[in-house]
């Protein structure tokens, strides 16, 4: 069996099929945590409460999936795009988002008021770039579908889900009062469908992209 991937294995179908193992891991494992966590309240609670206590290093451990599926992700469209729809930008956003999420996970999340405020801001701080770059970098990303002929039919879909994640972002930052935490789980799974999404299209390519791009046309 081959543990170690060479820079030839990693093109789009590759890199789509591991950022998607991400992405679904770190669904799944923040999912369940609703249900195991009974000593918090899934409608007030934010994910971050998740991150402390019981299984916390399970959420820990999904968030650090997901960090690594950014990176993938940025990369595989960085690889797989007609050269004309290529941008370094979106690329970018992934990757610093997706060290932004490490941070956020690392950092204590607890109140600011609390013994550790230094921690709690850095992990705030760190939480607010990490949405922010992620959800631009799904803008410019989807963006850049037009660009390219092969892909400019997912340009629609990709980019109205982009901006309504964007929406829903501004709307829990400014506007929610009331159940923050359900409203914030509800903009992270917009969020991660999107991602799922992207990296589901990345995994399997349409034939005429992969023929051009010389990548295999059947995903690994």
């Amino acid at each position: 069996m081959k543990l170690v991937l060479s820079a030839s294995d990693l093109h789009g179908p590759r890199l789509g099929s591991l950022a998607l193992s991400g992405v679904v891991a770190f669904a799944s494992v923040c999912l369940l945590a609703q249900f195991a966590r009974d000593d918090l309240d899934w409608m007030r609670a934010p994910l971050s409460s998740y991150l402390r206590g019981e299984y916390g290093w399970v959420v820990k451990s999904a968030y650090f999936a997901l960090s690594a599926a950014l990176g993938l992700l940025g990369l595989g469209y960085q690889r797989t795009l007609a050269a004309a729809a290529r941008s370094s930008t979106p690329f970018l956003l992934f990757v610093i988002g997706g060290m932004a999420l490490v941070v956020t996970a690392l950092a204590d999340s607890g109140s600011r008021s609390g013994p550790h405020p230094v921690e709690s801001f850095i992990h705030n701080l760190s939480a607010a770039i990490a949405f922010f770059c992620v959800t631009m970098a799904m803008l410019l990303q989807a963006w850049r579908f037009r660009a390219d002929e092969a892909w400019r039919q997912r340009f629609f879909l990709a980019f109205t889900l982009a901006v309504a994640c964007f929406i829903a972002l501004l709307w829990y930052a400014f506007l929610v009062d009331h159940f923050r935490g359900l409203v914030q789980k509800t903009v992270i799974a917009m969020i991660v469908s999107w991602l799922a999404l992207a990296s589901s299209w990345l995994r399997a390519p349409m034939p005429a992209v992969a023929h051009e791009r010389g990548i295999d046309e059947a995903p690994p």
